[in-house]
């Protein structure tokens, strides 16, 4: 993606407006957290449209999205199996946070979950983290670049969880999908493996 000139300002009030949204979800302790994170990424995506209201955003399903999705979402999980192994193994504290992860939210119904995963914070966050910051930042700083600082952003928002798996997970997820977003050029794939994913780790093969 070639450099281009744009605006900072509305790039950088978003990652503030970003990281005051993680703060409320992960840090404050009122309503369900599965409720505030889709709120907060819904509020992101609704920000990141408008800002490129006036721009084209490659949403392509067909079945290479499809097939590539379904894969990505796979290979993702399995990376995530291996680093449970591995980090377990590594750090005593490790396990514990993991179980902290799937703690968060207590009380919602699975399908509940799934749902709000799959339809609502799945789409919403590609739609702001990749369709918007990404893409401004390869703009900006080119392909690999804005990729990198990309990936920072979003693993860094989520140091108010206090917690350094989560932050780590943030950070491979993030890297992983920023990589696909980059080479495919093509939001779909990506909302549909974001989506697929989170929605299984989280309910159907948890891996606490």
């Amino acid at each position: 993606m070639k450099k281009t000139q744009f605006r900072w300002t509305p790039v950088l009030i978003t990652v503030l407006f970003a990281t005051l949204l993680w703060f409320i979800t992960f840090a404050l302790n009122w309503s369900t957290f599965w409720i505030k994170i889709s709120f907060s990424s819904a509020s992101l995506a609704a920000v990141s449209l408008w800002l490129q209201r006036h721009e084209k955003t490659r949403f392509r399903f067909d079945k290479k999205a499809v097939f590539f999705g379904l894969a990505s979402a796979a290979l993702l999980y399995v990376i995530f199996v291996t680093g449970k192994i591995i980090s377990i193994r590594l750090f005593s504290f490790a396990e514990n946070q993991i179980g902290g992860i799937y703690s968060q939210g207590e009380g919602t119904p699975s399908w509940v979950i799934a749902m709000l995963l799959f339809f609502v914070t799945g789409p919403s966050e590609e739609l702001y983290w990749r369709g918007y910051l990404q893409r401004q930042l390869m703009r900006r700083l080119g392909g690999l670049q804005g990729w990198v600082a990309a990936t920072a952003v979003y693993a860094g928002v989520h140091i108010c969880s206090l917690n350094l798996v989560l932050i780590g997970a943030a950070g491979v997820a993030g890297a992983f999908w920023g990589a696909m977003y980059r080479r495919l050029e093509n939001l779909a794939p990506v909302i549909i493996s974001h989506s697929v994913w989170s929605a299984v780790i989280f309910t159907v093969a948890p891996l606490s």
